[in-house]
């Protein structure tokens, strides 16, 4: 052989060794892990910044979704940014993301502690709940997200930026369920479908849920699939722990969950297990977890340079996602046409009516907020959402899947304190969805402090300005004793009893989003019994009066807070305006200065303007400020004496304990309030509050040497309240253990200790 000859066959031998080394395909495989798999985005970005190219990738559950958001484009630092978003945030715990809360929809707050769905016609196992969260959030951003490449690609998976697969687990045929191809973001979707975390998804008559049960690293399907020449796994499914008598968590865990192989499968491969010490469900480190991901990899790239010889092109991989950023783009998505199943025809028809105005044909954005009203409907269970595209008119289609709602709601509470205001509460709701939507609701107190009960009827009329009608009736007893002291004395009257029954017919309509705009108007006796002075013996007897009055009034509200008592973020805008006339009757009691009763006689009718504003600021880490304001004006004049008119006066009530004493200092026809809170959260579910507040009469009202009612000067008076409390916001509500301070009371400082929501049934006057 010639020395040409060889250097001839050397070359061709070095270009073929060159040809095989840079055409290697590298495979990245993603475990399921809940919120540690953030970790995987860390992994992902420090791949790419050393140049290591990725050409496949499988993933399951949380691994799934990372991967599925590098498979249509987005890159590391894009995906870091999506999964840093509040938005995000907020939907991977269930919540609807504030400014597509549907406040029409609303239910009103009381002093529940949980709610119990309920249908008579199942067994009681059917009633049990199967999921922690609300899926409709993940279920739309999930479309929103991967609809538009999806749809480009025909739901081919090997056409996508990188070619993807993801695993899901039948749980009936106890297999894996693996995607190539359909609709991207069911497939996602389905994956993540953790065990009573996340609702299990129906996919061609199969029930699927989270891939995790049966393989939770699909190395696999990596192997048979794509076959790849060198595979990178990142790790951070959670260890399994042996099971523990004590916990249900762990047995569930064990006996659900199949062993699975942490291996590369090939030869070739490597195994990156980043630190993700979190909770499964806890996505509020996720920066820290990036890192952990990023940093663990770095630590392994000199050894996987050492086997993979393929560098990235980073002009090509620039060009290719720009033109994936286009297939993302959903702008040209407009809707000719909604499919709904799993509703019969009138359910359906509602349906239709909330999302497609007559017939017109919407967009994806327009879609959004249509979506989440329909889905803040307490008759809708579920819906989960499917954009499909025909290729042949280039039209789409929504298709809608769901159930509605159990019809049976049961809401029990109390109110535990230490205090003589202790009582328990029970709530009932039967629902009806039809081309309308039908609810009736009652609920009952029972209590030292106060008894009653309230009743609605509501109607909603689906449609481009959907709206409501609520007739309501309410009947409640107030029994305001000495309450400075800790326990009830049966031997001492009370000073003061009140009732109040009122009917109510009321009409809404949504305002935007996060507000809605009412007019109402009903008819009310309310009833006072009371003493004119403060010596009294059991044995006198007490001065009644009565006001049988109707009102109209138009309300405007605006309410995003988190919480429905201690709230930490939101705001609340409530402004109304009243006008009511009615009649007064008087009939003296045996401690009466007043010896003449008379009945029905006439009031002069009032204006009452009242704005109440409530909002919350994020200053820095576990630190808000709270403002509140109020203002009242009242064109109302005196009734007969100083007690009834100070009992029918506006009260400000701005802390839970100020709702439960009758404080006469605080109660003026026109006033000026402002308030200042503090917060402090130094762990999770657990609150540090510093509440002050300011109380400006424009004129106090006070009481002549003949027991008459006289106002003062302008701002002769102010008074001060405020709360110092630690509140731990345990899942049925609030438990909180500090000091109120009212500077009119004749204990200035009252500790207070409660378990529960101190909210009432509305009285008629307020």
């Amino acid at each position: 052989m010639t020395r040409f000859s060889t250097y001839l066959l050397i070359l061709v031998f070095f270009c073929h060794s060159q040809s095989r080394l840079f055409s290697q395909k590298i495979g990245l495989v993603l475990s399921g892990g809940g919120a540690s798999g953030m970790c995987h985005i860390g992994v992902i970005k420090a791949l790419e910044e050393n140049k290591i190219p990725i050409d496949y990738v499988t993933g399951t559950s949380i691994g799934g979704l990372i991967g599925a958001f590098y498979a249509i484009g987005y890159s590391p630092v894009e995906i870091e940014a999506i999964v840093k978003t509040y938005f995000f945030q907020s939907i991977s715990k269930g919540d609807v993301p504030v400014k597509y809360e549907y406040m029409i929809k609303k239910r009103n707050d009381y002093a529940a502690w949980f709610t119990l769905k309920y249908n008579f016609k199942g067994d009681y196992l059917r009633n049990l709940p199967t999921n922690v969260i609300n899926s409709v959030p993940i279920d739309y951003y999930l479309m929103e997200a991967f609809t538009g490449v999806s749809n480009r690609k025909n739901g081919n998976f090997d056409s996508l930026f990188v070619p993807f697969r993801c695993v899901a687990a039948d749980v009936e045929a106890k297999k894996s369920v693996i995607f190539r191809n359909g609709d991207l973001s069911t497939a996602v979707r389905a994956s993540m479908s953790y065990p009573f975390y996340l609702r299990p998804l129906s996919v061609d008559g199969k029930l699927l849920f989270d891939g995790g049960l049966y393989n939770n690293f699909p190395a696999d399907v990596m192997l048979k699939d794509f076959n790849p020449d060198f595979i990178i796994g990142s790790n951070v499914a959670e260890k399994n722990a042996k099971p523990d008598e004590e916990n249900l968590y762990l047995q569930l865990r064990s006996l659900l969950m199949s062993q699975t192989n942490f291996t590369p499968v090939c030869e070739n491969g490597i195994i990156i297990e980043p630190w993700n010490e979190v909770t499964i469900f806890n996505f509020d480190d996720a920066q820290r977890l990036i890192d952990s991901g990023y940093v663990a990899t770095l630590r392994r790239i000199p050894e996987i340079k050492k086997q993979i010889a393929a560098n990235l092109n980073e002009v090509t991989l620039q060009k290719k996602r720009e033109q994936y950023k286009s297939y993302r783009e959903t702008r040209e998505i407009v809707y000719t046409n909604v499919e709904v199943s799993g509703f019969n025809e009138k359910q359906s028809h509602f349906i239709q009516k909330s999302l497609f105005y007559h017939q017109t044909p919407f967009t994806l954005e327009q879609l959004k907020k249509r979506y989440f009203r329909l889905a803040s409907d307490d008759k809708i269970k579920n819906i989960f959402p499917v954009t499909v595209l025909d290729t042949l008119t280039k039209t789409y289609t929504l298709k809608l899947a769901g159930k509605k709602e159990k019809p049976f709601y049961l809401e029990p509470g109390a109110i535990i304190a230490n205090r003589p205001i202790t009582g328990a509460f029970l709530g009932l709701q039967y629902n009806y969805l039809g081309r309308i939507g039908f609810s009736a609701y009652a609920n009952g107190y029972l209590g030292k402090l106060t008894s009653g009960s309230y009743s609605h009827l509501r109607f909603d009329i689906p449609g481009k300005i959907p709206f409501f009608i609520e007739p309501s009736f309410t009947y409640s007893r107030w029994d305001y004793y000495s309450s400075s002291v800790l326990f009830y004395d049966f031997q001492k009257p009370a000073y003061l009893i009140q009732e109040d029954q009122f009917g109510d017919l009321k009409v809404g309509v949504p305002v935007g989003n996060i507000s809605q705009f009412n007019v109402s108007g009903g008819l009310t006796q309310w009833k006072n019994q009371y003493y004119q002075t403060d010596v009294f013996t059991r044995y006198d007897t007490a001065d009644v009066t009565f006001f049988d009055y109707w009102y109209v009034q138009a309300n405007y509200r605006i309410n995003t807070l988190n919480r429905k008592m201690y709230a930490t973020e939101g705001m609340l805008l409530n402004a109304r305006a009243r006008y009511l006339q009615g009649n007064e009757s008087y009939y003296p009691g045996s401690t009466s200065p007043d010896t003449t009763a008379f009945k029905n006689n006439p009031q002069l009718p009032w204006l009452q303007l009242k704005l109440t504003f409530d909002n919350y600021f994020k200053t820095f880490k576990r630190f808000r400020i709270g403002v509140f304001a109020e203002g009242v004006y009242s064109t109302q004049s005196f009734f007969n004496n100083y007690k009834s008119t100070i009992l029918s006066a506006p009260a400000f009530n701005p802390t839970p304990e100020s709702q439960t004493f009758f404080i006469d200092a605080y109660r003026a026809y026109n006033y000026m309030a402002g308030g200042l809170k503090v917060i402090t959260s130094p762990f999770k579910n657990v609150d540090v509050r510093v509440e002050a507040y300011v109380f400006q009469p424009v004129n106090s009202i006070k009481e002549d040497a003949t027991g008459r009612a006289y106002l003062t000067s302008p701002f002769l008076y102010h008074y001060f309240s405020g709360l110092a409390t630690l509140v731990y916001h345990s899942p049925i509500g609030p438990v909180s253990l500090g000091v109120n301070y009212y500077d009119q009371n004749e204990n200035s400082f009252s500790p207070f200790f409660h378990i529960g929501y101190i909210i009432f049934n509305k009285k008629s006057i307020e």
